[in-house]
């Protein structure tokens, strides 16, 4: 399929307007903010309201039917399900993510700079989460609206996505 080269630059300078208004850096920082830390039992609400209230608002305003779902394995942080099926007959793209972190380590970041505050320093980003996983399905999503604007609507293929919260502890479930 070939999108049309009005369409394309149109998704790019939609993207780059996200990066230059700051919206795409403030929404990752309201998703650093969110302490996921999987292997902290005291974490549990944290990592499901990641779902619920980050992740699939977002995605049901991008056209997708969410559902989250028990961890099979009991005890273990849930899953969601979102789909974008526009014609069963295109092609579907899968796209995964994961919203829990490592542990903070507060005491061993460098000065001025905590895990759970997006910071910009030297034309870098820190913060948990920002390489492992929240930064990239945060440009995943970014892309995904900048091409649905860009299209009026449509994307022109299907997207199944998958976000879990329990890679760090090894995925289980």
């Amino acid at each position: 399929m070939t999108i049309p080269q009005a369409q394309r630059q149109h998704a790019i300078e939609r993207a780059l307007r996200g990066l230059a208004d700051g919206s795409f850096y403030k929404a990752l920082a309201r998703r650093v903010a969110m302490r996921t830390v999987s292997q902290d039992p005291a974490c549990f609400a944290t990592l499901e309201r990641y779902l619920t209230d980050e992740m699939a608002p977002l995605l049901v305003s991008l056209g997708f039917e969410c559902r989250i779902v028990d961890n099979p394995q009991p005890g273990m942080p849930p899953l969601l399900i979102g789909e974008r099926i526009e014609d069963p007959a295109l092609a579907t793209l899968l796209l995964y993510g994961h919203g829990d972190v490592t542990d903070g380590q507060e005491s061993k970041w460098a000065e001025g700079i905590a895990p759970w505050a997006l910071t910009f320093v030297e034309g870098r980003v820190f913060g948990r989460g920002t390489a492992d996983n929240k930064g990239q399905h945060s440009v995943n999503l970014a892309a995904l609206e900048a091409v649905i604007e860009a299209r009026e609507g449509r994307l022109g293929y299907n997207v199944k996505i998958l976000f879990e919260m329990g890679e760090e502890i090894g995925s289980p479930g």
